[in-house]
């Protein structure tokens, strides 16, 4: 084996990784937020959520993946550390599919048919068809169809290339002399570990073990340590992703670890006595991609049929492993935290950022509600309240705004892409919302000190103006998390009757000046009153052109807001409905 074999190894390793790493990314890209959602409907049921961490696997093709996504998802406080157990074991089994797809090329037949079966014969085929829908394809999820497609091509013409290349192996001395030393199982579990940490690919690892093992020079006895070592090796993605985040998540790495360490400690001693028992039976089997395949998988159903009903005892091993920091008590009362973990699977932390607008949306609702209850009966407990959500806010659009602008320079999909648009133009008008739900709590707190009310008539025409905020600002949220454009579009009809509303108002204040009616200093406080009413509304359209906008993928509101308010008949009729409903 030369140097240009060497080289040839490390083209088809870079191959092999670089079709994982792509068929990863799309087949998560395509799930959209579905793999988040399911996560986040996790039951107590440890069969369904055993099954949902294969599916997720099988999906993401990687178990390290799906490992990493749970550490963000903990770390984020959207799961429960002791919620991910079972998801793990499921990972474990879910991620020896890709071996029993490389086993596939040892199939040997001279039938047209089963000779399809190889990859690296009907590995073309998809990589043709996958050409063809990137370039014809004219929407991303065929796109991404294409690219899924292609980059399986890759990888397995990068399995065709290490195999090629290790190939004349099976004629050295000195492979076969080397491979003798791997017969001690602790050299075995550790080049196991070793090679597959340092790829980090649980699936390129044992690729290449699949591909030496076409050389007909290696055993089980020889693969059946290096398998168990490479499943302790791929755990090394996840103890990496932890560093720097909390117990909890820590705690989702050591748990993935742990399951695979005692697993190891328990099979491997089991195998050599139950082997020497028998004969050597098992160890003198010559190895192939087949049966490495077969001992992958059944490893990981052996430690999972093993540790699943230890499942609690797992835990406190865990919880006395990574003991809790004052640092992580803190992070506890921190109820907004953005993972940048979760910006490896940008569909999830699209998913997340929704649901953290969505929370946005009704801390802002409830500031704005506050302040009008405010307006009526002042206490200092809903004032206080009142700027405890303006402060939520504020730490919110900070933070999703920065992670935003992060999450748009990742590989998004159209949907997804339009999605993070709307959130980036809605934040800052929820925001603007607790500020002014702050403003008429200032409104109502020099009323209250000052022992001054507005007239009878004064209070009347403000219940009517009252009433139809509380009607935007309702449709406007309700509209925003069900992304009901139905709703949204009802929004801006009633906008405008609420810029007549504080007009007619404004004009009324100055008919019981002039009367005597009502004092100036009083109509101080009506202007700074109606002024927050109509920048509320304004801020409620800004919201629901922005979910409007979203379905048409385009955010120019000066246009949207033109085309509906000039010529259309449904806005007129709604515009009519509102003026009626909420006329002085």
């Amino acid at each position: 084996m030369d140097f240009f074999s060497i080289l040839k190894l490390v083209l088809g390793l870079s191959f092999f990784l670089f079709g994982m790493n792509v068929m990863s990314a799309n087949l998560e890209k395509l799930a959209g937020g579905r793999l988040e959602n399911s996560l986040k409907k996790m039951t107590a049921n440890p069969i369904l959520s055993l099954v949902l961490g294969a599916g997720i696997t099988i999906a993401m093709q990687s178990s390290s993946a799906t490992t990493v996504m749970l550490v963000g998802l903990v770390n984020s406080g959207i799961m429960q550390f002791s919620q991910t157990l079972y998801v793990i074991f499921g990972a474990n089994i879910g991620t020896t599919l890709t071996a029993w797809i490389l086993s596939l090329s040892g199939i040997s037949s001279n039938n047209f048919a089963i000779q399809m079966l190889k990859p690296e014969n009907f590995s073309p085929v998809l990589a043709i068809i996958g050409v063809v829908m990137l370039m014809m394809g004219k929407t991303d999820k065929k796109k991404s169809i294409g690219t899924i497609f292609a980059g399986f091509a890759v990888l397995m013409y990068g399995m065709e290339f290490m195999k090629e290349s290790v190939s004349p192996l099976a004629e050295m001395p000195a492979f076969t002399d080397m491979l003798v030393k791997f017969s001690n199982p602790v050299l075995g579990v550790l080049i196991g570990v070793v090679v597959t940490a340092v790829i980090q690919s649980s699936a390129a690892s044992i690729g290449i073990l699949q591909a030496l093992s076409l050389t007909g020079s290696i055993s089980c006895g020889i693969a059946i340590p290096i398998i168990m070592g490479q499943n302790i090796g791929t755990c090394a993605t996840s103890l990496l992703s932890c560093i720097g985040t909390n117990a909890n998540a820590k705690r989702v790495a050591a748990v993935h670890s742990s399951i695979k360490v005692i697993g190891m400690l328990i099979c491997l001693p089991v195998y050599y006595f139950a082997d020497k028992a028998a004969g050597s039976v098992v160890s003198s089997i010559t190895a192939t991609p087949a049966n490495i395949a077969l001992i992958h998988t059944v490893f990981n159903v052996v430690i999972t049929v093993i540790l699943m009903p230890c499942s609690k005892l797992l835990v406190k091993l865990v919880n006395k492993i990574v003991r809790e920091k004052a640092t992580d008590s803190a992070e506890k009362k921190q109820v907004f935290k953005l993972d940048e973990l979760l910006l490896r699977s940008p569909s999830v932390a699209v998913s997340e950022c929704d649901s953290y607008t969505s929370t946005m949306a009704i801390i802002a609702q409830d500031a704005i509600l506050d302040a009008f209850r405010l307006l009526e009966n002042y206490t200092q407990t809903l004032a206080d309240d009142i700027l405890k959500k303006e402060d939520d806010l504020d730490s919110l659009e900070d933070s999703l705004g920065s992670y935003l602008v992060k999450l748009s320079a990742q590989a998004l999909s159209d949907e997804d892409s339009r999605r993070v648009s709307k959130m980036l133009h809605a934040i800052g008008d929820f925001e603007r919302l607790g500020d002014h739900a702050v403003n008429l709590l200032r409104v109502a707190k020099e009323m209250y000190d000052k022992k001054i009310t507005f007239s009878g008539e004064a209070k009347k025409e403000l219940a009517v103006l009252r009433e139809a905020s509380v009607d935007i600002l309702n449709l406007t949220v309700k509209s925003y998390i069900d992304n009901d454009v139905e709703l949204a579009g009802r929004v801006e009809p009633l906008e405008q009757v609420i810029d007549g509303l504080t007009a007619q108002i404004r004009n009324n204040h100055i008919s019981r000046l002039q009367s005597g009616n009502c004092t100036i200093e009083m109509g101080f406080v009506l202007s700074d009153t109606l002024t927050n009413y109509e920048r509320i509304s304004d801020h409620c359209s800004n919201i629901a052109v922005a979910v409007t906008e979203l379905h048409k993928g385009s955010f120019d509101t000066h246009r949207y807001l033109n085309s509906i308010k000039y010529g259309s008949s449904e806005f007129t009729h709604t515009f009519d409905e509102y003026e009626a409903k909420y006329s002085l």
